[in-house]
Order: C-alpha cells, then structure tokens, then sequence
C-alpha cells in the first residue's frame, strides 16, 4: 500500500511539472499577440516555474528514490541510472541557463523593452533552450516507461 501512494505522488508530480512546462509556450505565444502582455505572461511562467513545477520536479525525485528502496531495484539498474543522469542535466540547464535567460527577459519586458535584439535573443534562447529541457523530460519519461536494458 505505501508503494501504491508513493507511486501515485510521483505519476501526480510528473503531471503537474510536465503540464505546467508545456503550458509556458502558450503563455508566452499568447503575449506575443500583444506586448502589453509579455511582462505579465513572463512573469507568470517564472512564478509557475518556481513555486509548481520545480518543487514537483523536487518531489518527483524524492518519490522516485524511495519507490528504488520500496522495490527491488538496485539503484544501478541502467533505466535508472540514465533518469538520474538525465534529471541532473535537466536542473542544470535549468538553473544554470533557462531561468536566469527567463529572470532578464522579464526585467526588460517590465521596462517596456519588448522590441530590442536583446529581447528577441533571450527569447530565442528561451525558446531552444525549453525544448532542450522538454526532450530531455521526454527521454526521462520513456526511461519510466519502457524501462531499458543492455
């Protein structure tokens, strides 16, 4: 039974973190139809980020770790071990690269500069580096799933 709640915790923290991050593309394409917006729709997914997705993300790993002691997996199990790698990736480049890129895109849109090469180019930066964080989410979640082995 504690298995079965453990689990159920780690599937809901996936939902939350993997829905919420796939929502910021369409927060920051709808700010786009009118600049007004962008500071609020920037700032939105940065609050999103911090105080929902990230912490389940946190919560995804902790469950995870203790479903490993809860089963007989051993931590090595290469399925594992590749998630791991992976989700280590995953918050660096999301600590190191995407949210301080996220933090000055919103201090420009709070200035009112929404149209300046360095907008755009933190946008583009924004933009390449969510995909890379969304296709490693991706091969995360296949790992879950399929659960590969050599």
């Amino acid at each position: 039974m504690i298995f079965a709640i453990v689990k159920y915790i780690h599937i809901l923290a996936a939902i939350v973190a993997v829905g919420l991050n796939i929502s910021y593309a369409v927060w920051i394409v709808r700010s786009q139809r009118d600049p007004t917006h962008t500071a609020f729709a920037l700032k939105g997914v940065k609050f999103l980020d911090d105080r929902l997705a990230n912490p389940a993300y946190g919560l995804l790993l902790l469950t995870g770790l203790l479903m490993v002691i809860l089963l007989p997996y051993p931590i090595t199990t290469l399925w594992i071990d590749i998630s791991l790698v992976l989700y280590a990736g995953l918050i660096v480049i999301g600590l190191v690269l995407y949210t301080p890129s996220l933090r000055e895109q919103i201090k420009l849109a709070e200035a009112g500069d929404t149209t300046s090469a360095e907008f755009s180019r933190l946008g583009r930066r924004g933009q390449i580096l969510g995909q890379l964080l969304a296709v490693i989410v991706l091969l995360i979640l296949a790992m879950m799933v399929f659960k590969p082995t050599l």
